[in-house]
């Protein structure tokens, strides 16, 4: 068996393009060629996992990452890997443990995606930024020190942004009539959203450098290639559907409240911890999200292309 770089989440939103710009990159990679990419996924016998399957060098594997001990690692000879953990409650719980294996099973280096950069701090009133903060402070420690990582540090996912957009569109396409635009993002601040696919794209340039240790304890930040406003989504959706909107709610985090009540409300997690998650967008209508904050070494290395526009496209093509 040769040694292995693990992807966690493979068909997943950034999982997916780890998996698939990986086998490329390693061709040409000098300490890396002979690496299997072992994809993770909960079920092989869905359609996009049996798509990777057709990779050249990626084996699929149906295991649930939050039970994978040093064991499992050792056995399967994994040097690197790629997590996106959850953001529920649990995740430090179970992503640190998941690092504490890595480190016990000599796993040498890490990249993880993170969340929005100015929220990334012990303070945050989201909750789940603050399990990242954690998660960082624990990596950085002197404990980890053999553990090589990298922490993506991603902006608000541009499919999620502009999704309501989509979804009006089609509807009155259908129908001749206008629901609600409800959007997140603020009227003028500007946000540099980012297609996840883009973020594991440069997750796998990552995985696929020869010294680890220039990225090493790194926290970079990514945004898209343009910024974007609520006001200029109206003006695209306005320019799709070609009559002014009735009805723009900015700031919008409603759907926080049907999340906990589909979600979380059987499982007894805490409102007061769920509900938080409304607070997550204040940065952004802050304007301290913009695309320039985004780190150096990303554009360098796999500069993000897809702008909202495409994104938008993209969405009312499926």
């Amino acid at each position: 068996m040769s040694p292995s770089i693990l992807i966690v989440g493979a068909t997943g939103n950034t999982g997916r393009a780890v998996t698939q710009t990986l086998p490329k990159l390693l061709q040409s990679c000098s300490t890396l060629s002979s690496h299997r990419i072992i994809a993770l996924t909960r079920s092989s016998d869905s359609p996009a996992a049996k798509e990777l399957a057709k990779l050249p060098g990626v084996e699929v594997v149906e295991q649930n990452w939050v039970e994978i001990t040093a064991e499992w690692l050792r056995t399967n000879e994994v040097t690197r890997a790629f997590i996106a953990s959850h953001n529920e409650p649990t995740q430090f719980a179970e992503e640190s443990t998941f690092y504490l294996n890595a480190l016990t099973a000599g796993v040498q280096y890490v990249v993880r995606i993170s969340t929005t950069a100015a929220n990334v701090r012990p303070d945050c009133p989201a909750y789940y930024p603050r399990q990242h903060w954690a998660i960082e402070a624990l990596l950085g420690s002197l404990e980890f020190k053999n553990l090589h990582w990298t922490s993506l540090q991603p902006n608000i996912f541009s499919t999620l942004i502009m999704s309501p957009a989509a979804e009006l569109i089609k509807n009155y396409r259908k129908t001749g009539e206008q629901d609600t635009l409800r959007l997140m993002l603020a009227e003028d601040a500007p946000v540099g959203i980012i297609d996840p696919y883009e973020i594991g794209v440069a997750a796998a340039h990552l995985l696929s450098q020869d010294d680890t240790s220039v990225d090493n304890k790194a926290k970079y930040v990514l945004n898209g290639p343009e910024d974007i406003t609520g006001k200029k989504i109206v003006e695209m959706v306005e320019q799709y559907i070609g009559t002014p909107l009735k009805d723009v709610s900015y700031k919008d985090v409603s759907f926080i409240e049907m999340l906990y009540q589909y979600q979380y409300a059987a499982t007894k997690q805490s409102k007061n911890v769920i509900y938080s998650i409304q607070r997550a967008p204040e940065t952004a209508w802050a304007g301290q999200c913009s695309t320039s904050t985004s780190s150096k070494e990303i554009l360098e290395l796999a500069a993000p292309k897809r702008s909202p526009a495409d994104v938008l496209k993209s969405l009312l093509e499926d």
